[in-house]
């Protein structure tokens, strides 16, 4: 080796419990799935599709989310999005995933509820043999359509447990759709052996988190960071040892907070909470779990914690967990820093 060359280091162990798998789909193969199953794109190319990404607000993200992710349609595509991103993450040293998708977007373009999570449940297997990262899933509920799709989806996803299916999500328009309009498909997804994970305390403020605690019986936050604003419920998390998926760059982005300097997470931590650190959507938001998680350095939390963090709220079995541990407890943590 010539003097002054450096030497790569790996990337510390990671643990990733929020990401929505539609929007780890770069443009170039967004574009390719769109020609293989006839669907047009806002753009024709990576550069126009990339551009068309950029949202100003929550209402435009979602608008850039349907219009960007209704090309997958087949087993193939989910299938091709998990091993996909569990590559990328792989490389960012993530072990890791508990992953979001959303079923009842593609089933009402016409995909039966089986083709989506076998695409989805057989990427999972290729990802841990290709790659070696562990997914599991916890597939989103959307807020705003009718609650027999989310009847029908939380059956789809007990069916599913076997194959690594561990919790159900709860996503979509947050102020318009309290969490206790869902009381029922959660009360299911539970009798079903199915955890508990909705976004509360994003779009919307303490109300959400406490309806989302109160009755969805939240095993783990989506988000929570608008907890902060009644401090008294950020006690009770704490003291009730629920972890918040928090995601700095998403809550910039999406305007939850004004800045990454004015984000919460200083104050959740200090407060006792449990965060683990994630990217959300990685390619609409143009970032990735690395870059969230040296944002969360910056912020004051530490490679180690959100690793342990992120542990603390994992929805896998005993024997999963237990292996994830040992690689936390064997790295050598020192000097971690982004």
């Amino acid at each position: 080796m010539s003097a002054g060359a450096s030497v790569a280091t790996a990337p510390y162990p990671k643990i990733e419990l929020h990401v929505h798998l539609e929007a780890t789909v770069r443009p170039a193969r967004l574009l390719e799935i769109a020609r293989r199953n006839d669907v047009r794109l806002p753009a024709r190319d990576e550069a126009g599709l990339a551009a068309f990404c950029r949202f100003t607000d929550f209402e435009h993200f979602v608008q850039v989310w349907i219009k960007t992710t209704k090309v997958l349609r087949h087993e193939r595509d989910f299938r091709q999005v998990v091993v996909e991103y569990a590559a990328e993450a792989a490389a960012q040293g993530c072990v890791y995933v508990e992953a979001l998708f959303s079923p009842a977007e593609p089933m009402v373009r016409g995909t039966p509820w089986q083709e989506v999570f076998e695409g989805y449940c057989a990427g999972a297997d290729e990802a841990r043999e290709a790659h070696g990262v562990e997914i599991r899933f916890t597939p989103d509920i959307t807020r705003d359509f009718p609650l027999e799709i989310a009847d029908h989806l939380v059956r789809w996803a007990v069916k599913y447990r076997e194959r690594g299916v561990v919790g159900i999500s709860l996503g979509g328009s947050e102020d318009r759709y309290p969490p206790e309009l869902f009381a029922r498909p959660f009360a299911a997804a539970r009798e079903g052996g199915l955890k508990a994970a909705p976004h509360a305390g994003e779009i919307a403020g303490p109300a959400s988190v406490r309806g989302a605690l109160d009755v969805l019986h939240a095993d783990r936050l989506r988000h929570g960071v608008r907890a902060a604003e009644d401090p008294a419920l950020l006690a009770e998390i704490a003291a009730r040892g629920i972890v918040c998926d928090v995601t700095p760059t998403s809550n910039v982005l999406l305007g939850v907070v004004p800045s990454l300097a004015e984000h919460p997470l200083p104050r959740m931590l200090a407060a006792g909470v449990q965060c683990s650190i994630s990217s959300d959507d990685p390619v609409l938001m143009d970032t990735s779990l690395s870059r969230d998680c040296a944002a969360a350095v910056g912020l004051g939390h530490m490679p180690q914690d959100m690793f342990e963090h992120a542990l603390g709220g994992v929805f896998c079995d005993e024997d999963t967990k237990a292996r994830l541990r040992t690689i936390g407890d064997a790295f050598d943590w020192a000097g971690a820093t982004g």
